[in-house]
């Protein structure tokens, strides 16, 4: 599985060349446009002496379609983004920002590369959404047969909007489903910032995720779950943290 990349060296003048890049990951049914690259992360980490590595995760902007579930566990999409960053050739550690399934998958990240350094992990919860969709529950709804739960309901809405790649999603579901998020075996040991919206809903139990952290810290930032991303005060934290 070949992800796309969008890779941004550093234009800051006499920037360390041994400051780590910072690698970005999107949420579902986003992509590395409309997270970050259209609304000025790119150029906040350039102003703070940092490059930059955008993917797009399996089934997203212009990373390639998902034939079958087997093919975007969890283990193999983090394989990908591992990947990813050895064909950028970007060289020893990386500092990683990750929003909600982005998030999600950063939680993990460590334990299939030892090059990540720092993480930020905002609009994530300790619960799994997928796993509670049903496969032949999405697929009925995806037809026109009205969605008994409302966890279909919204994941059917979400990945037939338009511009998405909606064969791919339905099975990037079951696929990350496979592998159920467990955070309470997989946290991370390094030094992770987590930032929710103080409005945002579907970070739920985030405390209990910071509880988990060996180095973690929680932060608060105003917004819902599109609001914080952003919002100024995460982006400000996010690079504070990851240049301190």
């Amino acid at each position: 599985m070949t992800l796309a990349v969008h890779h941004f060296p550093t234009t800051s003048p006499g920037s360390p060349t041994e400051t780590a890049p910072v690698l970005l990951l999107h949420g579902f049914t986003s992509d590395a446009d409309t997270d970050y690259l259209t609304t000025g992360w790119v150029e906040s980490l350039h102003a703070a002496g940092r490059a930059v590595l955008a993917l797009d995760l399996p089934g997203h902007g212009r990373s390639p379609g998902i034939a079958s579930p087997a093919e975007a566990t969890t283990s193999r999409v983090l394989d990908a983004i591992v990947d990813a960053i050895d064909a950028a050739e970007v060289r020893g550690p990386v500092d990683v920002v990750g929003y909600s399934l982005g998030g999600r998958l950063a939680w993990d990240l460590p334990r299939h590369s030892t090059r990540v350094r720092r993480l930020v992990l905002g609009g994530v919860s300790p619960f799994e959404p997928f796993s509670a969709v049903d496969p032949a529950a999405l697929e009925a709804a995806l037809n026109g047969t009205p969605a008994t739960h409302p966890l279909v309901g919204m994941m059917a809405g979400m990945i037939s909007a338009p511009g998405q790649d909606t064969a791919s999603l339905a099975r990037l579901i079951p696929g990350l489903a496979s592998e159920p998020f467990a955070p309470g075996i997989t946290a991370p040991s390094l030094p992770t910032l987590l930032i929710a919206g103080d409005a945002d809903s579907m970070t739920e139990g985030i405390e209990d995720l910071a509880g988990l952290l060996a180095e973690g810290t929680l932060r608060r930032v105003p917004g819902d779950h599109r609001g914080a991303l952003d919002s100024p005060e995460f982006r400000a934290a996010a690079i504070e943290f990851l240049n301190s």
